[in-house]
């Protein structure tokens, strides 16, 4: 968490592009605020000089405009003047007052849009180690509900703040100059009222953390649930999951009815103080008119402004409990903008270009009208040499990995769970950077290329790819956003999913529902098959990408890959032996480290993991062969 005054910075800093507006609404705030303060001094006169005949002791503005009227003799046989001239003040005051309040929302819904904006353009460039462990419910309730109570805090209490300092600093000379001692008895109260309100600030922004905190927990759960829904719904745990829920549920009811009581406790406290406040002077403005010490108009006037300023002086208690939150919900969203974000290259990066398109152009001209260097345009040539990467200090999850890929090649990883091989594909998509060892793609070292350029030049093809819930075709463009529908189809045909695109009512303009639930798990592996395709990367990587795929349509994907135009470099990690047979090398990985290397046929003939292996699966295929070739029983 930053310190107090580094949280009022960032209030400060939440607040930039829209200060002149807040400037401009402070200023219609002022002079209406100023202008209501009339209302008192309008009627005090009246009743004083217009009903009781008094001489005339008025600020200088109200005398002029009752001599603009004719003098108070006419004011007097036309009391309807006085009626007037506050109303005409008042629709003044509140014309103004609706330019504060139009300035303020603008203003502050604009600055809550960018901290949104902000917060999520952050969190798409986190590392992936800090979304390993980030709850992603906390982080909703974070860019929500936190967003929501620093815009409230912008939209009405920066505002209130000014306004109250305002009247206090308007209203307590005009008392004095209208009477010292009332003046004293009407501001009583008040210091009483801001040492409560601090003593309450303190405990009221510990309650609000710890309701936030478990609001987030609440928000974390429900977003899991309701995430993986089906496998609820499959072991039959709805019962337990509700349990669960209500749980954190309750502990966020009973946190919040904590925080209510307490902002129970102040209203009723504050409340209590403002009103005896206002009996005071009330009884003290009767008692001093009994004994012709003040005139009724004048105690009026004190009744009026005590009104009018001690509920502002009350409101300042709200202020500082908003201020606690806000404070609370600032430090909450600098948790995740303090985070640093992905360096984009590093200090070895020269020139190379951040587009996301690998495909030959030709060199460009420069404004001075010299040659351009040309777009690097790789091959697929990967070399990795001695790589070694660890988890926070975990044990070493790669350990020595030294892997050549020609460029066309087709390379097979293998090996059980946990020995690396999805390790290997985040490194390579420089998701985490490897500790030791270098990762060359034709020639360049890997963590010297921008990540956005390095990314580019991989098509990914996960186990459980993810699908948004928009259109069949607007799911496989995401690989291509310019291409035509002749290109999506020909991804589709390429990953054996046009047929099953036929089939759907709607074609390729069929939605799938939410991560593609509306598709067998074949189907969204060969949708983001197509995806990837689409793309045409210089480097295609399955990672296990046809797992829920049948034998005979995994094998034609990957001959059809195999033979496709242009052939890329194909990295294809896999349990299935029989599909991996057909690669130029398979790389047999155990416990991080490379413990095979060869072709098939190799491999097959000396002792080691991949014969083992394929011996087993073997055997399996064997038998269910057996089972399915057998006379039904009976």
């Amino acid at each position: 968490m930053a310190s107090g005054w580094a949280k009022y910075g960032k209030l400060w800093d939440a607040m930039k592009g829209e200060r002149l507006r807040y400037v401009l609404a402070i200023g219609f705030m002022v002079a209406g605020t100023q202008l209501s303060y009339l209302v008192p001094l309008v009627f005090r006169a009246t009743i004083d000089s217009a009903i009781d005949a008094k001489p005339l002791t008025a600020p200088e503005l109200v005398d002029r405009a009752v001599g603009w009227l004719g003098g108070m003799s006419v004011v007097a046989r036309n009391l309807w003047l006085a009626s007037l001239a506050t109303a005409l003040i008042t629709g003044v005051a509140g014309a103004l007052q609706y330019l504060r309040g139009r300035f303020v929302a603008r203003a502050s819904e604009t600055a809550a849009r960018r901290l949104r904006d902000r917060l999520y353009d952050h969190l798409q460039h986190l590392p992936a180690a800090y979304h390993d462990k980030a709850d992603a419910g906390d982080l909703i309730q974070r860019c929500t509900s936190d967003v929501e109570t620093v815009r409230s805090f912008l939209a009405g209490q920066i505002i209130e703040i000014g306004r109250a300092v305002v009247m206090l600093g308007t209203v307590v000379p005009i008392m004095i100059a209208l009477d010292p001692a009332m003046a004293a008895v009407a501001v009583a109260v008040v210091p009483a009222v801001v040492v409560f309100s601090l003593v309450f600030f303190s405990r009221v922004r510990g309650a609000f953390q710890k309701a936030d905190e478990a609001e987030g927990a609440m928000t974390t759960r429900l977003q899991e649930n309701l995430t993986g829904i089906r496998v609820v719904r499959a072991f039959a745990r709805q019962e337990h999951e509700s349990r669960k829920f209500a749980d954190r549920n309750a502990r966020f009811r009973d946190l919040d009815m904590r925080l209510i009581r307490l902002m129970a406790i102040f209203w009723a406290s504050s409340d209590t103080m403002c009103m005896v406040q206002g009996g005071i002077v009330t009884m003290a403005g009767a008692y001093w008119i009994s004994t012709g010490r003040l005139t009724v108009g004048t105690a009026f006037a004190f009744i009026a402004y005590v009104g009018m300023f001690l509920w502002p002086v009350r409101q300042m208690g709200r202020i500082m409990t908003e201020i606690g939150k806000t404070m609370v919900s600032l430090g909450r969203l600098e948790d995740i903008l303090s985070v640093r974000r992905e360096n984009g290259a590093a200090d070895g990066e020269a020139g190379l270009s951040d587009g996301a398109e690998s495909r030959p152009a030709a060199p460009g001209v420069r404004p001075d009208g010299e040659a351009a260097p040309p777009v690097w345009v790789p091959d697929g040539r990967i070399a990795v040499s001695g790589l070694r990467f660890s988890h926070d200090g975990q044990a070493q999850a790669l350990r020595d990995v030294t892997i050549s890929v020609d460029p066309g090649e087709t390379l097979a990883i293998l090996g059980p769970s946990g020995s690396g091989k999805s390790t290997l594909v985040h490194i390579l998509l420089r998701l985490y950077d490897y500790t030791a060892g270098s990762i060359r793609i034709d020639g360049r070292e890997l963590r010297d290329i921008d990540r956005k350029r390095a990314r580019s030049l991989f098509g990914v093809v996960m186990q459980e790819p993810f699908l948004y819930s928009k259109t069949v075709r607007d799911n496989i463009r995401i690989g291509g956003r310019q291409a035509g529908d002749e290109d999506v189809q020909a991804a589709a045909r390429l990953a054996f999913i046009h047929d099953d695109i036929m089939e759907f009512e709607k074609g390729y303009d069929a939605v799938v529902g939410e991560r593609g639930v509306t598709l067998s798990g074949g189907q969204r592996q060969r949708m983001a098959l197509a995806r990837a395709v689409l793309r045409d990367p210089p480097i295609l990587i399955l990672d296990d990408a046809l797992s829920a795929v049948d034998t005979e349509t995994e094998a034609m994907v990957l001959q059809a890959l195999r033979s496709r135009h242009r052939r890329r470099t194909t990295i294809v990690i896999a349990h299935r032996l029989s599909t991996l047979r057909a690669a130029d090398r398979i790389v047999v990985l155990d416990g991080g480290r490379i413990v095979q290397a060869g072709t098939h046929d190799r491999l097959v003939s000396e002792d080691g993991l991949y014969r083992r292996l394929w011996e087993i699966q073997g055997a399996v295929r064997e038998s269910l062969d057996r089972e399915m070739r057998a006379e039904p029983a009976g």
